[in-house]
């Protein structure tokens, strides 16, 4: 195949690359809003939504030994639109928030990305992810301002401060605005959250939903502004998305775009500029041609080391016998332990996780120390760590 020997030089060059983190986003916390407008905010936590299932958390760690759960949640429940984008949080809310990003973090040792899945935009997720006004849109007189999203990064990192396995995913794919207001964003994000004195590892995204094949394409392409923007912890790495489908939407079920082809312009601009990157969402559907690319790719990011982690989409607790990517809406369930189709039989943890992903864990990955753009001390997983 094209990507397999696309890969060749890459593994001999990037021999000393290190995957440090690995695992899968847990989807359901943006669960329950999509509809008439304001339906399901705040919504019934356990009802509408759910952040995280503990027991699949604990087959993923336990037995899969992974450690990184990238878990979403929505702006509008955290900050109530009665009250606005800001540092005024529903206290309920965030408990809930925080219950799972202690579990995972805490009880189970691994390392958490809090991803607000909001795609920069407030204010309406009932259509997601069009919906609701670009934050920072002067011309919207509804949308949030830079400055308060700055003010909600700047609150929560204040929460998370003093927890070194929590990282910053800044927002869940930008698209369809300007790229200086992405980086404007983004930086206003850095800047309160190393001034609430957090100095955790921030995962930072580019335009046109982040999407790695397209970071240097267009006439307003991410490459021309991304590298601009300044940490003075030097602590940011940059957040990547990349489907393997006609569209690189996740929506197909068929791969015909490999990692390697579509993949090395943005890791020549992460090599120029000295970054880092993690890939937290990619997949791929349970047959021979994504088995195949999806083993590429997931190898690609192994011999490149531009590529520190990853989490594939999607586990959650809510998913039943959908699917979160990659099936053209058929019913394949998800990566979550224990998930069917809706036929009965077994789900995508089965027929793509457990054969495909599963064997690509690295031995060794970080289970102690602060998240860092330069990785850490690697070790095998030890239940009594």
């Amino acid at each position: 195949m094209k990507a397999t020997s696309a890969l060749l030089a890459p593994l001999i060059a990037g021999a000393s690359a290190t995957i440090y983190y690995a695992g899968v986003a847990e989807s359901g916390g943006e669960f329950g809003a999509y509809g008439t407008p304001g339906t399901g905010i705040p919504g019934v936590f356990g009802t509408d939504y759910q952040f995280i299932n503990q027991a699949g958390i604990d087959t993923h760690v336990d037995q899969n030994h992974l450690n990184l759960f990238r878990i979403a949640f929505l702006l509008e429940r955290m900050c109530p639109p009665s009250t606005g984008l800001g540092a005024t949080f529903d206290e309920t809310h965030f408990a809930h928030y925080k219950e799972a990003v202690d579990y995972v973090t805490v009880t189970k040792g691994a390392y958490a990305i809090l991803d607000p899945h909001n795609y920069m935009r407030y204010n309406d997720p009932s259509s997601q992810p069009y919906s609701g006004s670009v934050i920072g849109n002067a011309s919207d007189e509804k949308a949030a301002t830079t400055a308060q999203f700055g003010e909600f990064w700047g609150e929560l990192a204040a929460r998370f401060k003093d927890n070194e396995k929590v990282i910053f995913g800044l927002m869940n794919e930008p698209h369809d605005m300007a790229s200086t207001l992405v980086l404007a964003n983004n930086q206003a994000a850095i800047d309160a959250i190393r001034a609430a004195g957090a100095t955790n590892l921030i995962l930072m995204p580019g335009n046109s939903w982040t999407g790695g094949h397209a970071w240097t394409q267009g006439s307003d392409p991410s490459s021309a502004v991304m590298n601009t923007f300044k940490d003075p912890a030097n602590n940011t790495a940059i957040d990547i998305h990349e489907y393997l489908d006609v569209d690189y939407s996740g929506q197909h079920s068929e791969c015909v775009n490999d990692a390697a082809t579509n993949l090395a312009d943005v890791t020549a601009w992460l090599k120029d500029n000295n970054l880092k990157a993690f890939i937290t969402e990619f997949g791929g559907a349970n047959n021979t041609g994504c088995a195949t690319m999806l083993e590429d790719m997931i190898n690609y990011m192994a011999s490149n080391e531009e590529y520190i982690g990853w989490t594939a989409w999607a586990a959650g607790p809510f998913w039943g016998p959908y699917s979160p990517c990659c099936t053209d809406s058929l019913e394949w369930g998800s990566l979550e332990p224990g998930s069917t189709a809706g036929d009965g039989s077994p789900g995508l943890y089965d027929t793509v996780w457990l054969p495909v992903y599963q064997p690509l864990i690295p031995e060794e990955l970080q289970w102690s120390g602060k998240a860092s753009v330069e990785g850490g001390e690697l070790s095998v997983f030890s239940s009594a760590r």
